[in-house]
């Protein structure tokens, strides 16, 4: 399922055209992507959280060469689902 099927779905749903459906889905994904940009966490009751979480620099190797090399830090994003998300894929 991507983001226009989505739209396809909400605008059903909610009876607007698939362009406003569309709109508000981006609008949603962006304030989503901002708020984790802020290191923010988003909670979104009955579905989970986003949780942007630090990654610290470490060393790796190289698989085909097997050289040492070093990882740079970075950020994450990381998805926790609710308990009613989990229920409702597991029955």
């Amino acid at each position: 399922m991507n983001t226009a099927d989505i739209a396809g779905v909400v605008a059903a749903e909610q009876g607007i055209d698939k362009a406003a459906a569309k709109r508000v889905i981006d609008a949603t994904l962006k304030a989503i992507t901002d708020a984790a940009k802020k290191g923010d966490e988003v909670s979104l009751p009955g579905f989970g959280k986003f949780k942007v979480a630090d990654r610290p620099a470490r060393e790796g190797r190289n698989p085909a060469t097997g050289a040492t090399l070093t990882i740079a830090a970075s950020k994450k994003v990381s998805f926790t689902p609710a308990k009613a998300l989990k229920d409702a894929l597991n029955g």
